[in-house]
């Protein structure tokens, strides 16, 4: 059953090479075993606000994927950047 993310992140203001990370990081996560779908959305009224809206193919992929981020050769430098960051996760559970 597939899944979904939405990683809700607001940037620091003075944040140096953030649009280089975010598009490192994501590029990453685009090529993970199992990884769908991936948009950004940027807020209209505050550009240092994001949503990240990732598919996963399942439940599994996603936690081998966030459990790769915890390791070195996974970390990534989105932290560095990050004055927030809200992470949160649904199952396809609702057929219409």
């Amino acid at each position: 059953m597939s899944m979904t993310v939405l990683l809700e992140i607001t940037l620091k203001p003075d944040a140096e090479g953030a649009d280089d990370i975010i598009r490192e990081t994501l590029a990453q996560t685009a090529a993970f075993d199992g990884q769908e779908s991936l948009e950004v959305l940027v807020d209209d009224d505050d550009p240092n606000k994001i949503v990240v809206v990732e598919i996963w193919e399942s439940t599994a992929h996603h936690a081998a994927y966030d459990a790769w981020r915890k390791t070195p050769e996974g970390a990534s430098k989105l932290g560095t950047i990050t004055a927030e960051r809200n992470k949160r996760v649904f199952s396809h559970t609702i057929a219409l």
